[in-house]
């Protein structure tokens, strides 16, 4: 989702996940891994070492003013809070126990997006070319593709990725004299990436007070051949690599918060590392692949999933049947009454009644509950089989196929909600994982094992909505 843009270049944007966009507006000087073209704000009235003083900084200290803490589960704290002295602001500060900490100023509007991302996100704690992450180890790609089974982003890392430090810029020794730190209560976020940035870093290396951590541990930037500008693809590209007219991407004024973040913006418009824009068609056709191999021409001649056109036609035959039977009767026929118009007065007829049998909202089948009697049911047989079982190794446990009638039911909830499979089946394997143990992987192979045996769909439709619907953790490499 796009919540800020402070620059024209879409470089540093923090958020791994699919569609998030914050902002950093300026660094920290006491931040160990600066973000490249932002100024740098004094942060000394911020209490760094303790991260319960960074929270009453704000919290409850007045109309507009927050603040909030919390351990990281692997060591370390977050903590964010309004700037008192500048109320559009917020610092946010990631104390890692091995990496250093991270002091960013931010909007205090996207608080507590990133409060998210760094707690719960999973996608680590420094963000750049429009969503590229570091844990400490590896640089991945943004975040796009979902991974139902682990209730996250399948992680994805960069190939040839080389880390650039704080020493490696300062190979080539900027001049501090000709930069300048800024101060927070007249602090205007520039709308472009400061010119001579390594000046600043070398006013802030300057800066340095002892004991913190070296430059060659401050992380300052990622370069890979995917992220050089000739790789770049445009709108056009996107486009190309999704299989997509270019008329069938979002808007590009309206419409940017249902397309990647870009890895940089120029004058022509954004431009996307090829990975991403693979990674985002990916997701794309996961999203809508499964609605459209499934769906069938009304005799309306509209596009819809296939069984909400199997039910119509099916009622619009028996409507038409009875409209007949009531024609055949002398006192009932009227003139001008033909087969023709029987048809279509009873698909008129029949329309209605069809889609209030999937309707997802206040159907005559309550669609949702079927879902959940789903899960639990294949869920149910799973555990019957790891208790069968009786063994910690969950890999061993050997998976008996889904009960037919459970696969019939599969077969009309996916027919008539082929936009929801994708979720239907991350859930299952999602809750075998965490309930029982199971490899995602195995539960794939189950599901399509007991769909090629017992739907009612052919063989090639079955492949084929599973590669769009399984997790990718639930599909074997070989069918990546």
């Amino acid at each position: 989702m796009v919540r800020t843009q402070a620059f024209g270049s879409l470089g540093d944007c923090i958020g791994g996940g699919a569609m998030s966009w914050i902002r950093p507006v300026a660094n920290g000087l006491r931040t160990d891994h600066p973000v490249p073209g932002l100024p740098f704000i004094n942060d000394e009235r911020l209490p760094l070492d303790n991260p319960d003083a960074i929270e009453r900084t704000g919290r409850n200290q007045g109309e507009g003013l927050w603040g909030r803490t919390d351990p990281l589960p692997g060591g370390g704290w977050v903590a964010f809070t309004t700037e008192p002295k500048n109320r559009a602001y917020a610092w946010a500060v990631h104390q890692h126990p091995t990496y250093g900490r991270t002091v960013l100023l931010i909007l205090d509007e996207d608080m507590s997006y990133l409060h998210h991302d760094w707690m719960f996100g999973r996608n680590g704690f420094l963000y750049r070319h429009g969503g590229y992450w570091w844990d400490g180890t590896a640089w991945h790609r943004p975040g796009q593709v979902m991974d139902r089974a682990y209730e996250g982003y399948d992680a994805r890392p960069v190939k040839d990725a080389a880390t650039v430090t704080a020493a490696d810029l300062l190979d080539r020794p900027g001049e501090p004299g000709n930069a300048r730190i800024a101060k927070i209560a007249d602090f205007t976020a520039p709308k472009e990436p400061l010119p001579r940035w390594r000046d600043h870093l070398a006013l802030w290396a300057a800066s340095r007070r002892p004991g913190s951590l070296p430059l060659d541990r401050c992380v300052i930037d990622l370069r890979a051949p995917e992220l050089e500008p000739a790789h770049l693809v445009d709108r056009a590209g996107l486009a190309q690599i999704a299989g997509l007219a270019l008329d069938d991407l979002p808007h590009p004024e309206y419409g940017r918060r249902s397309l990647p973040v870009p890895q940089t913006e120029t004058a022509e418009g954004p431009r996307w590392s090829q990975p991403v824009a693979r990674y985002w068609a990916e997701q794309h056709h996961r999203a809508h692949g499964p609605q459209t191999l499934l769906s069938g021409t009304t005799t309306f001649g509209t596009e819809q999933p296939l069984g909400l056109v199997t039910d119509h036609n099916r009622l619009t035959k028996i409507i038409s049947d009875s409209l007949k039977d009531a024609d055949s009767r002398p006192q009932k026929r009227g003139p001008g009454r033909g087969k023709t118009g029987d048809e279509e007065s009873a698909a008129e007829l029949a329309w209605w009644p069809a889609v209030a049998l999937s309707d997802r909202t206040n159907g005559l089948i309550p669609v949702a509950a079927l879902r959940t009697t789903l899960v639990e049911a294949v869920v149910g047989g799973l555990a019957e089989d790891v208790e069968r079982a009786g063994k910690k190794d969950r890999t061993g446990v050997s998976l008996g196929d889904i009960r037919r009638d459970v696969v019939r039911l599969l077969d009309w909830y996916i027919l008539r909600q082929p936009d929801r499979t994708p979720v239907l089946f991350g859930e299952i394997c999602l809750l075998a994982r965490v309930r029982l143990g199971l490899e995602p992987r195995d539960v794939g192979d189950l599901l399509r094992r007991s769909l090629h045996l017992d739907s009612e769909l052919d063989g090639e439709t079955v492949d084929a909505l599973l590669d769009l619907a399984l997790p990718p953790s639930a599909r074997r490499a070989e069918d990546c």
